[in-house]
C-alpha cells in the first residue's frame, strides 16, 4: 500500500478513536436514516453492539495498512459476515453500512477529504463489506439452530445446569462455544460452552452461573424451564488437544465446561496424552462437578485431577455435594494461578485455560514467567 494511503487510514483511525462513542452513534444514526427497518434487527440496548462495532472498525483501520496479516484480516471479516446472519442481516444491508460509514468518515476528515483520500477509504470499506457479504452468501451451514430445554436443575442459588436437545444436527467441536439467545431475552446473544461433545442425538448441556448485574445469565438460572426453546448460532473458539505432548488444563468455575467436553471426547480414544486438570473455585463446596471428573479419571489412568479452592472451608450457606477428600481427590488451597505454578514444571506441556478473564490473565502470566512458551498456551478471547 502506498505511503499516502497508509497515512490517510492512520489519520482516519486517529479521528475515529478521538471520540469512539460519538463515531459509532453517528454511523448507526446514518444507517437507520437510510433504512429505518434496520433498527428492528437490534435489541433495546445496543451498548455491547456499539463497543464491538468500534473494535472491528479500529482493527480494520489498523490491519489494512500493515505490510502483512491480510489473510487473517480476510478470514476475520468472513467470520463476521457468516456470524451476522443470525441477526437477520441481508446482502443489501451491506451497501447501507458502506454508505453510512463513508458519510461519517467524510464528516470526520472534513478539510482532508480530497478525491485521493475518498478513494483510499472507499477501497478499504468495500473490502470490509464485500468480504462480509460474500462470506454470508456462500456459507454452507444454517445461520441458526433451535434446541428445546428438556431438563434444568439448580446446583446453588446462582448456578444451574441446563440440558437441551437440538431440533437439527449442530456443527461444533468439543471445546468450542456457541452463541445463544433465550426466549426471555430474544435479541441478546451470549456465548456458552457445551460441557459435552456433539453427538448424533443433538444433546447439549450448559453450565450457567448468574453474573452479578447480568440480565441473561440471571434469567437462565432463575427463569428457564423445561419446554423453552433456545436459539443457537455458529460455534467459535480453538481449544483443542494435540495429543503429541502432555496436557495441563486449568478450569475456573463454569470455565470447566469446554475442558470437560474435551476430556469426555478424549476418554473415547486410545491415544489420549497424560493430562492434569486443576479445577478451582473460591470455596470447596462450589466445585460442583468434581464427581464427574472423578468418574472420568477412574476409568482413564491418563487423567489426574486436583481440586483448588481459595478458602479451606465452606460458609454456612453452601452445602457441598461431595468434598474433595471424600472423592479421593487432591485438594490444594490458594488461587489457581499460584497452585498450578507451585505444583509442577509445565514447560513441556500443552496448556488450556478456561474461566474468568482475570484468572486466565493471571495464570497465563505466571506460567510464562515460569518458562512455558506463550505459543503453547490456549484460551478463548478474554
Amino acid at each position: 500500500m502506498a505511503s499516502h494511503s497508509r497515512h490517510t487510514l492512520h489519520q482516519l483511525r486517529t479521528a475515529v478513536n478521538r471520540q469512539p462513542d460519538r463515531f459509532v452513534t453517528n454511523v448507526y444514526t446514518r444507517m437507520f436514516a437510510i433504512d429505518p427497518d434496520l433498527r428492528d434487527l437490534f435489541g433495546v440496548s445496543m451498548a455491547a453492539q456499539q463497543i464491538a462495532f468500534h473494535r472491528v472498525i479500529d482493527h480494520v483501520l489498523e490491519a489494512i495498512p500493515a505490510e502483512s496479516g491480510h489473510a487473517d484480516l480476510v478470514e476475520f471479516l468472513a467470520q463476521l459476515g457468516r456470524d451476522h446472519r443470525k441477526f437477520g442481516v441481508e446482502p443489501e444491508h451491506y451497501h447501507v453500512m458502506y454508505s453510512a460509514l463513508m458519510g461519517e468518515f467524510a464528516s470526520l476528515m472534513e478539510g482532508y477529504w480530497d478525491p485521493e483520500a475518498q478513494q483510499t477509504v472507499s477501497q478499504a470499506m468495500m473490502l470490509v463489506t464485500g468480504v462480509m457479504r460474500g462470506a454470508a452468501e456462500t456459507a454452507t451451514h444454517p445461520a441458526r439452530w433451535t434446541a428445546e430445554v428438556v431438563e434444568k436443575y439448580r446446583i446453588s442459588r446462582d448456578l444451574a445446569v441446563v440440558r437441551l436437545i437440538a431440533h437439527a444436527p449442530l456443527t461444533f467441536n468439543a471445546g468450542q462455544y456457541l452463541e445463544v439467545h433465550t426466549p426471555q431475552w430474544p435479541k441478546q446473544w451470549r456465548n456458552f460452552s457445551p460441557s459435552i461433545p456433539p453427538n448424533p442425538a443433538g444433546e447439549l448441556e450448559f453450565h450457567v452461573r448468574a453474573i452479578k448485574g447480568g440480565t441473561v445469565s440471571s434469567a437462565i438460572v432463575s427463569e428457564t424451564s423445561v419446554g423453552d426453546v433456545w436459539t443457537l448460532s455458529q460455534s467459535h473458539g480453538t481449544l483443542h488437544v494435540d495429543r503429541d505432548r502432555p496436557v495441563l488444563m486449568v478450569a475456573g468455575g463454569t470455565g470447566l465446561a469446554p475442558l470437560r467436553a474435551l476430556l469426555i471426547e478424549m476418554s473415547k480414544r486410545a491415544d489420549a496424552p497424560p493430562t492434569h486438570i486443576f479445577y478451582g473455585m473460591r470455596y470447596p463446596g462450589e466445585l460442583y462437578d468434581l464427581s464427574v471428573l472423578r468418574r472420568i479419571a477412574s476409568t482413564n489412568p491418563w487423567l489426574q485431577v486436583t481440586a483448588v479452592s481459595e478458602e479451606e472451608r465452606d460458609p454456612w450457606w453452601i452445602t457441598a455435594v461431595a468434598a474433595p477428600a471424600e472423592l479421593g481427590i487432591d485438594h490444594r488451597i490458594g488461587t489457581l494461578a499460584d497452585v498450578v505454578v507451585d505444583t509442577g514444571n509445565w514447560e513441556n506441556h500443552q496448556v488450556l485455560i478456561a474461566g474468568s478473564s482475570q484468572m486466565i490473565e493471571a495464570t497465563r502470566r505466571k506460567l510464562i514467567i515460569a518458562g512455558v512458551r506463550a505459543s503453547r498456551i490456549q484460551h478463548d478471547p478474554v
